[in-house]
């Protein structure tokens, strides 16, 4: 068999297939839920992986007001962001953020688990999240995942 024969492939824009996938953030606590769907997001999980192409899946996160936290992280977990103003520095805690919108919390968690890049901020763009149990992407036909505890 002649070694040189075999070439590494790399993906590009016109042979990656983007798949669909719906993941339910009521099944498992938050960070393996958002581990899980920023792999997939990625495109880790494929075996036509390249780490400067966007390769990964669209996801589609549902029951987002079903946020599970565990310990009393709820209360003593700090989000920071700052109004661009001296002393403008404000903090809020995962309650406070599911008050105003519970999805929220789990985009800043898979933003933070993405490359801090041109190439992550278009990633992000492929995660939709809802706070309910219906999306309106059933016409994509998504496949779901289960996240076990």
């Amino acid at each position: 068999m002649d070694i040189l024969s075999y070439k590494t492939q790399s993906a590009n824009k016109s042979t990656i297939e983007k798949q669909w996938y719906v993941v339910d953030a009521g099944d498992a606590p938050l960070g393996r839920v958002c581990s899980e769907v920023a792999r997939i997001l990625r495109g880790k999980h494929k075996t036509s992986f390249t780490p400067h192409v966007d390769c990964g899946d669209n996801v589609i996160v549902i029951n987002a007001d079903n946020l599970i936290l565990t310990g009393k992280k709820m209360d003593q977990k700090q989000y920071i962001r700052h109004t661009g103003y001296p002393g403008g520095q404000r903090f809020s805690t995962p309650r406070q953020e599911i008050q105003k919108s519970s999805t929220r919390v789990i985009e800043s968690a898979v933003r933070g688990m993405l490359p801090k890049n041109r190439l992550g901020r278009k990633v992000f763009k492929s995660l939709f999240v809802y706070e309910g149990s219906e999306h309106p992407h059933e016409a994509q036909q998504p496949e779901k995942i289960s996240i076990t505890k």
